[in-house]
């Protein structure tokens, strides 16, 4: 009985865990040097809802992927402005994560 118990609750767990609604958004940031990149990585990094952070200081360019139960778009910038890093979206990233650079600023589900 306790084995049925045990794979229940491990099956729910994961069917939570796999519901999770990630998203992927690319803002153009102000980068001058490896100090602004290590200033976004550790603020950004840690706001609600992040789970990847990627900077590219010769395009200038910061993509981030979160959980959009957890935080959206307008919540990141803001949080990129409190550290004195206004950020832009540039594109945002399809159901299988290519980033589309086409596209206005609207997020894509």
């Amino acid at each position: 009985m306790k084995r049925v118990l045990i794979c229940m609750m491990l099956m729910s767990s994961m069917m939570l865990m796999a519901k999770v609604d990630k998203k992927t958004v690319l803002f153009s940031v102000d980068l001058h040097c490896e100090g602004c990149i290590n200033k976004i990585e550790k603020n950004i990094a840690f706001e609600k809802g992040v789970k990847d952070l990627s900077c590219d200081l010769k395009k200038k360019t910061v993509l981030v992927t979160y959980d959009a139960e957890k935080t959206n778009v307008e919540t990141l910038q803001k949080a990129f402005e409190k550290i004195g890093k206004p950020a832009k979206v540039v594109a945002n990233a399809g159901a299988n994560g290519a980033v589309d650079t086409t596209s206005g600023a609207s997020v894509v589900h």
